[in-house]
């Protein structure tokens, strides 16, 4: 079986993107595309935390719950929620109900608002981590690893913090997202794309 399909567009793509719909949309349009917006990194941050167990399909389905319950991981509001906070949360089916992981989101809420105060930032924290000079683009899924140098040092800057739930694997699945690295294969329709853009915001966040 190939790691790239032909969707019926006529477009390639990496194989876990061609379907179902939800999986294409957020292939073509969002995983991989460069992200310098704090509060959408706070998002995929923590929606990355939420999925460790659980299918990426289901947490994509539930995106809209998480933003409602998660008042659209604005940091500063997310920031003040208490325990009362915490038992709404467990008791809304419409995001994952697991303690440890609510408790989490609010943790790296808190300390996104504590970095900015000190004058840094989700942005500049996670693209100074991003890989420099040539990087071999993968062409099949054996290429792409679960975790890498810089996301492991990335990982262990986050929990210096005070982030909870960014193992090296969540760290670098985040960096895929966010566009930090650029894991579409070798022929798919979006690599092109995501790799200029991310050479375009790479020269903003130079170590």
């Amino acid at each position: 079986m190939t790691d790239l399909v032909r969707g019926d567009d006529g477009a390639k793509r990496c194989r876990w993107g061609a379907d179902p719909p939800d999986y294409r949309a957020y292939h073509d349009d969002e995983w991989g595309r460069p992200v310098t917006d704090g509060v959408r990194i706070l998002e995929k941050l923590c929606l990355e935390g939420f999925q460790s167990g659980l299918s990426w399909l289901t947490i994509l389905r539930k995106r809209e719950g998480f933003r409602r319950a998660f008042a659209g991981f604005d940091p500063v509001k997310v920031s003040r929620f208490d325990e009362r906070d915490v038992e709404r949360l467990l008791g809304d089916a419409g995001i994952v109900r697991h303690r440890g992981k609510v408790e989490a989101a609010i943790a790296n809420a808190r300390a996104v608002v504590e970095l900015q105060a000190s004058g840094g930032s989700l942005a500049k924290l996670f693209w100074s981590h991003a890989p420099r000079g040539r990087r071999k683009a993968p062409r099949t899924f054996a290429d792409v690893l679960a975790k890498t140098p810089e996301s492991t040092t990335l990982s262990k800057e986050l929990k210096a913090h005070g982030f909870r739930f960014v193992g090296p694997t969540t760290a670098y699945a985040a960096m895929q997202s966010l566009g930090v690295v650029n894991d579409h294969l070798v022929g798919c329709a979006a690599r092109d794309a995501c790799e200029q853009h991310r050479k375009a915001v790479l020269t903003s966040y130079v170590r």
